[in-house]
């Protein structure tokens, strides 16, 4: 028995009006706008109001997801996945909470693995339905990752925002969907990039901390280095090669980390979508928010094939080929339009 494609069939997404700029920034710590934006090429992040959470930013993306596609976007959706580092709490998980707001009839559930985290729930919701357990799967990746920034660490606190965003995930004609997907991880890493919970230390010893740790040296070499092997795997696993690749949409962390991958791949500045420099990391919502700006601004038709990659703490890492389509464009969205 053949199973079916799975593939992007809705797709919304939110980031809170809240802007801090670099210059914003200058005046709480020991910073510069050059500093910030020749390292990481960030100018801006989108930061969640202090009564703003998680599940707020969630119900935004879902908002606009039915905004764009209409309510008929939601019906039969039987599982709610949402990634998150920073959910409202431990338990009840924010995917229930999405299907309570929504009056789904759905199971839910949460899943964590850091940045990648999108596209490891898309892997879930793929699974789920090339076996029949779901006919439709809600996907979200939605982060308010400034509560735990130490905003006195220059070294992270420039680097994150807030955001969210949601896709529909379903079978879809065999000229579509996605075409190869990879997951990956290395614990061996845990201690480069890490935020506690209920736990004192990794079991390698390294002491967590209730705001968020990053050793950023090496977290920048891993992240080079995975960026390339794994959009290399995704592209010959889907049968493709560089040249069939319409847009590349990578993991918005850093523009220098960004231009490495792309040149390693031979594309040129116009296949690639870059937000960095509008929103910073987003973590999970990273590559949604990229992808909605992409297609508000014409630059993914049906059948481009779209080359996804993300890395992030565990260390974690994934990728995919997605060929998208085939159904009509949505109505796009009043979300902030990055400068450049």
């Amino acid at each position: 028995m053949t199973r079916p494609r799975a593939g992007v069939t809705a797709l919304g997404v939110y980031a809170p009006p809240k802007v801090v700029s670099n210059h914003d920034l200058e005046k709480i710590m020991d910073t510069s706008d050059e500093w910030i934006t020749t390292r990481t090429g960030i100018k801006r992040r989108h930061v969640a109001a202090d009564d703003e959470y998680t599940s707020d930013l969630a119900f935004r993306a879902v908002e606009d997801l039915v905004r764009r596609h209409g309510e008929a976007a939601l019906e039969g959706v039987d599982l709610v996945l949402v990634a998150t580092n920073t959910p409202d709490a431990l338990f009840p998980s924010t995917a229930a909470l999405v299907q309570a707001k929504f009056g789904l009839k759905a199971a839910a559930f949460d899943l964590l693995a850091a940045c990648p985290g999108w596209l490891y729930a898309l892997s879930v919701a793929q699974a789920y339905v090339q076996s029949g357990q779901a006919r439709r799967v809600l996907a979200i990746g939605a982060e308010a990752l400034t509560k735990v920034m130490n905003w006195e660490d220059r070294a992270t606190a420039v680097l994150f925002g807030d955001g969210a965003g949601a896709v529909v995930v379903e079978a879809v004609p065999d000229a579509y969907g996605l075409r190869s997907l990879i997951i990956g991880a290395d614990g061996n890493g845990g201690g480069l990039l890490h935020l506690g919970s209920v736990g004192r230390c990794l079991p390698d010893g390294t002491r967590l901390s209730d705001k968020l740790h990053m050793n950023g040296r090496e977290v920048f070499k891993f992240a080079v280095r995975v960026m390339n092997t794994a959009t290399i795997e995704a592209v010959e696993k889907a049968g493709l090669n560089a040249d069939d690749i319409s847009l590349f949409v990578p993991h918005q962390a850093n523009l220098r980390i960004i231009e490495a991958a792309r040149e390693r791949l031979g594309l040129a500045s116009d296949r690639v979508i870059v937000t960095v420099d509008e929103y910073g990391n987003n973590s999970t919502a990273s590559i949604p928010l990229a992808l909605a700006h992409a297609l508000d601004a014409g630059r993914i038709a049906p059948g481009d094939h779209l080359l996804l990659v993300s890395f992030g703490a565990g260390l974690t890492w994934a990728s995919a080929v997605l060929t998208w389509g085939p159904w009509t464009a949505p109505t796009p969205s009043p979300i902030p339009v990055p400068s450049a």
